[in-house]
């Protein structure tokens, strides 16, 4: 009988310890599922459209942009560097007989949810508007972090980097758009591809940082809101205007 007794409180002790295990298992997954942001939760913030984050599917974890600490610094940066660039499309602008009032310059360092698209005034050296732009979605590396990878090759979906002189207009699969001639080596393959500049409706009109945004299939792609601001400087210029994307 004591034997049979010994039996039964190693076997309770052994279920006891069964379930302490499981529940120490189960606590952090529920935490962590429990802070985790839901796909819902960020709709609110981004006009209703979870489409324009990466999202990952299996655990609705929304992928951010990596530099979230060191944002500001990395802007404040990034505005000096616009007008750096802007030094040397005064020069090349003049040379190769571009407008000399303006130019679109778009810093693909910057996180996708910042304001990348600058349209820069030559004559008073300031930015003029500013707003969101997407990058190609072939230009995303599968690691996670907002480094790009770029790209002048057909079906690559990535953006290429370049001086573009912004050329006709037409209307398209997206409505008002411009065809784009690269006019760099990096570029050079754009009007063949089909790389235009146009607006798309998953496009935010205001930062999303530190959310990432819709991607193109590597058109400069901006808001509904922005293009019409862009059209005026273009349609209003005498010589075509210059956009720099650079890295």
């Amino acid at each position: 009988m004591e034997k049979v007794k010994h039996i039964l409180v190693v076997l309770m002790l052994m279920v006891v310890a069964q379930n302490a295990i499981s529940a120490a298992m189960q606590q952090p997954v529920d935490m962590a599922l429990a802070s985790t942001p839901s796909v819902n939760t960020f709709d609110k913030g981004n006009n209703g459209n979870a489409s324009n984050e990466l999202l990952n599917t299996s655990t609705k974890v929304i992928v951010r942009d990596t530099s979230f600490n060191m944002i500001d610094t990395r802007y404040t940066a990034a505005l000096d560097r616009v007008k750096q660039q802007a030094e040397y499309i005064k020069t090349y602008a003049k040379d190769n007989h571009y407008n000399t009032n303006y130019c679109f310059l778009v810093d693909m360092s910057i996180p996708s949810g910042k304001n990348r698209f600058f349209v820069y005034n030559l004559k008073t050296d300031k930015i003029e508007s500013a707003s969101l732009v997407a990058h190609g979605f072939g230009s995303t590396r599968k690691d996670g972090t907002d480094e790009l990878d770029f790209s002048n090759n057909a079906f690559s979906f990535k953006t290429a980097l370049g001086k573009y002189k912004i050329g006709y207009s037409y209307k398209g699969e997206f409505g008002l758009a411009y065809k784009l001639y690269g006019l760099d080596s990096t570029n050079s393959k754009a009007f063949q591809r089909a790389i235009v500049l146009h607006s798309d409706i998953h496009m935010p009109e205001i930062e999303t940082y530190p959310y990432r945004i819709f991607q193109s299939a590597g058109c400069p792609t901006v808001s509904p809101g922005f293009l019409p601001v862009l059209s005026k400087f273009i349609n209003t210029s005498k010589q075509p205007i210059i956009m720099w994307i650079y890295y």
